[in-house]
């Protein structure tokens, strides 16, 4: 039986939020990857965004048909859209999707729309698991919206599936920061 796969741009990545498997490296050709404003909360989501000059690396994995309803609940915000075409991979996949926020429930993040500092930790752990060094470099470089404020949780996590933090994923990420100019606010 082919299952249909999913296509990780962000947490997904990271291996240890879900156990959906085989994984495999893939490029998505046509979207790029946003963090964004949504009327429904006021912290930042990370999403595709339809853009047909852009690429964006991430993983693809398998998800048996009875587990769809788990991975919607978790990808509330999203919507599910067909990417089998759109990607570059090497795997025997048939059927991708990508989930993204539908464009007119999405709008530019604010100083009011802050990005979560330990969700944003759990990303570039994944994308140095997947990518090596250049994985967390390639992901600030092919991600937009970082006007949003970046609110420092990491001695209270907020994200529910955030993972221990090494040295070494907050280098990347402090440094990764850092280089952008992002504003840090320490929650309260």
């Amino acid at each position: 039986m082919q299952h249909i796969y999913f296509f990780g741009y962000g947490s997904l990545v990271n291996r240890t939020t879900h156990g959906h498997a085989p994984v495999h490296r893939a490029t998505l050709h046509g979207w790029r990857r946003a963090w964004r404003a949504t009327p429904d909360r006021a912290l930042c989501y990370l999403t595709a965004v339809a853009d047909a000059q852009a690429s964006i690396q991430g993983l693809i994995a398998p998800v048996p048909g009875d587990s769809w309803a788990e991975l919607d609940r978790r990808e509330a915000a999203y919507r599910r859209h067909p990417a089998t075409h759109a990607l570059t991979h090497a795997s025997d996949a048939q059927e991708v999707v990508v989930y993204a926020i539908d464009p007119d429930r999405q709008f530019d993040p604010g100083p009011d729309n802050p990005i979560l500092l330990s969700y944003l930790d759990v990303v570039i752990a994944g994308f140095l698991a997947e990518y090596g060094p250049e994985g967390p470099a390639e992901f600030f470089r092919t991600t937009t919206g970082w006007q949003a404020p970046i609110l420092d949780d990491r001695a209270a996590p907020r994200y529910s599936r955030a993972r221990p933090l090494t040295d070494e994923i907050r280098t990347l990420t402090d440094a990764g920061l850092s280089a952008l100019g992002s504003r840090i606010i320490v929650a309260a």
